[in-house]
């Protein structure tokens, strides 16, 4: 289904003074939805993941760097400088949102707190993504996914029962800061329809990967018992794990007891549906240690895609521990057209994951592939601020852009 309606945020600018991850992927899921986002970067260095490799591109992008900066233009701008400082209010006051996530206080420091900066652009959302947030102790900290995977709990929760705590093997922390970012920033746009008010948004990394434990934080604050890890199990629900076929690893999720009596009957253990120690759930979670293992001399026994395809007949969740490259060979990415490409001016054709808001009423497009650091500079001093060629080489020259 195609529609001819504009983007959803067509005619919202946002003034992106973010790097790394939280914010860039904030960023770009709002320039996925149509708004223009000025990713503004520092002179001769940029954005600090257009560093982080191998791999790159052979034009030399980043292959990190360009998951999370499609949709954008790139302003290069010294904000140390008077000048910088200077060009971001003018920019400011033609802008709907900020967003930044410098060390708390930096922006205050160059004279461009909410409060001054509302007076510029009434009606301003302004964001902040720091490690620990604004106004308590740990405000000046600087916040690192994988230090707060640590801290905010995520690591004690993963990995094996009796092994090493493992990190998540994305900077899941970041991401999922960045997308509870937007959904803030979404309704300050939204509330600002009705009343013309801007919104102070106070985003940490911490806060939300303590929001992040979930169902895990609930066992804790119900039980009072500090929670395990279960390698791939699940606290609540027995069988919900990985077992070892006969070749390879997959997943099951036995979501009820009427999946598990079906279960039973198809491995030809009816008898273990109608058992005491297994027939309910909560007697499964309770007798795990003992029922896991009699699983496992079952499933080892076949190869793994007899078992999915046994799993799928009875209706109960299923699948293969894919690698990434089996990822995008399984047909459910062509389907969902999740790999894209976008033209780029210096490495031709970019392979990237399509984002996942599938809005056929308003779909989705990459109008600017990543751009090149500052690539859109002199167009956005020309055509926002009215700066001639001579004003922008003179800037350029003093290094302010």
């Amino acid at each position: 289904m195609t529609s001819s309606h504009n983007p959803l945020l067509d005619g919202i600018r946002v003034l992106d003074l973010s790097r790394v991850l939280a914010g860039p992927f904030c960023t770009m899921t709002l320039g996925d939805l149509g708004a223009d986002v000025i990713k503004v970067e520092q002179p001769g260095s940029g954005d600090d993941t257009r560093h982080w490799g191998p791999p790159f591109t052979e034009s030399g992008l980043s292959a990190y760097y360009l998951c999370a900066n499609r949709n954008k233009r790139s302003l290069t701008l010294n904000l140390k400088t008077e000048d910088g400082q200077r060009i971001v209010r003018e920019l400011i006051r033609q802008s709907d949102v900020l967003i930044e996530n410098f060390k708390a206080g930096t922006l205050e420091g160059w004279g461009l707190s909410y409060d001054t900066l509302q007076e510029l652009r009434p009606g301003l959302i302004y964001c902040t993504i720091t490690g620990y947030g604004y106004g308590n102790a740990f405000s000046d900290q600087a916040g690192y996914d994988f230090i707060i995977q640590a801290l905010g709990g995520l690591m004690s929760i993963t990995g094996p029962a009796d092994g090493e705590p493992y990190k998540v093997g994305v900077a899941i922390t970041d991401i999922m800061t960045g997308q509870f970012a937007a959904n803030a920033i979404l309704a300050a746009l939204f509330a600002r329809e009705r009343t013309g008010d801007g919104q102070r948004i106070d985003m940490a990394l911490f806060d939300a990967q303590v929001a992040m434990l979930a169902n895990v934080a609930s066992n804790y604050l119900v039980s009072g018992k500090p929670p395990r890890r279960f390698g791939n199990a699940h606290p609540n629900i027995v069988p919900y794990q990985t077992f070892k076929a006969s070749d390879i690893y997959f997943a099951i999720g036995v979501g009820n007891d009427s999946q598990w009596r079906k279960l039973c009957d198809a491995i030809g253990k009816p008898e273990w549906g109608t058992d005491t120690r297994y027939a309910k759930n909560e007697a499964r979670v309770e007798n795990r240690t003992e029922l896991i293992p009699l699983l496992a001399d079952v499933f080892v026994s076949r190869p793994a895609a007899d078992w999915i395809t046994l799993l799928e007949t009875l209706g109960i969740p299923g699948a293969p521990i894919n690698s990434v490259d089996r990822v995008f060979a399984d047909p459910r990415v062509a389907a969902r057209r999740l790999r894209i490409e976008a033209e780029h001016p210096t490495s031709g054709m970019l392979p990237m994951v399509a984002s996942p808001l599938n809005i056929p009423t308003a779909p989705v497009q990459v109008r600017y592939a990543p751009p090149i650091l500052g690539e859109h500079t002199d167009a956005i001093l020309s055509e926002m601020l009215g700066y001639d060629e001579a004003r922008i080489a003179a800037l350029r020259n003093t290094n302010v852009i």
